[in-house]
């Protein structure tokens, strides 16, 4: 599915030597590019372009595929902001299009195959949980690969691990219990993950007679104005 880009790395590398060879424009002095930097450029551009269009291809063809087969599908809410400051990981994960993925399942699901599409909250730990015995881990670093559990001691790929969380979420939001994220179902309590910071709120004044939008005027403004109108109704008479 990923991996266009990385294929058409050393291509690219190539051209964009070619380019920066080549005289091209200056903002500061005005200079116009020469016609063989266009033409290198052009042909750099030709290279994104195909790399743009093969990912394209490869992510519908993996929603359609998933969409027409599968009658509810699980996705993860991501933090692919996040992720993307880690600089060993961002070239795979910009490749790879997580973002395009969630949107196209989304729409494929609900109005091309009538099927459902479950989004697993941010913050549900989907790796740290055991699928055995539902045990949480503290701590999973990306690098552990393999799930090992200190309860049951069941010792478990992390993706398959989390595959089989992902798919018994599903399974409580089908029988009716539902999961935070889909529209369609209720919210229910999940596994604490990650430490999450919430903000604490203040309750709304409650809506009094005054004002259009329930605001109340200060007790000086309201006798100001009680006043005022008195004198106006005064004044006219």
């Amino acid at each position: 599915m990923c991996g266009h880009y990385d294929a058409a790395r050393a291509q690219l590398r190539r051209a964009s030597r070619t380019v920066s060879r080549r005289q091209g424009p200056d903002r500061r002095t005005g200079q116009k590019p020469s016609r063989r930097w266009e033409k290198a450029n052009a042909a750099r551009n030709r290279v994104h372009h195909r790399v743009a269009n093969l990912r394209a291809d490869a992510l519908h063809k993996l929603t359609t595929a998933v969409a027409a087969e599968y009658g509810t599908v699980v996705v993860e809410d991501l933090n692919v902001a996040g992720m993307l400051r880690n600089r060993r990981l961002a070239r795979r994960i910009a490749d790879a299009g997580f973002g395009e993925i969630r949107r196209q399942l989304t729409y494929k699901t609900r109005q091309r195959h009538a099927t459902r599409t479950i989004a697993a909250d941010r913050w549900y730990p989907s790796s740290k949980t055991c699928s055995g015995c539902g045990a949480v881990k503290a701590k999973l670093p990306p690098h552990v690969r393999t799930y090992p559990c200190d309860a049951c001691h069941l010792v478990i790929d992390r993706d398959d691990n989390a595959a089989l969380n992902l798919a018994a979420l599903a399974a409580a939001a089908t029988t009716g219990t539902g999961v935070a994220g889909d529209q369609d179902t209720q919210s229910v309590s999940k596994p604490r993950g990650a430490d999450q910071k919430t903000r604490v709120t203040r309750p709304r004044r409650k809506a009094e007679a005054g004002r259009a939008d329930g605001a109340t005027l200060p007790r000086q403004r309201q006798t100001e104005a009680r006043d005022r109108t008195q004198a106006e109704a005064l004044t006219l008479w």
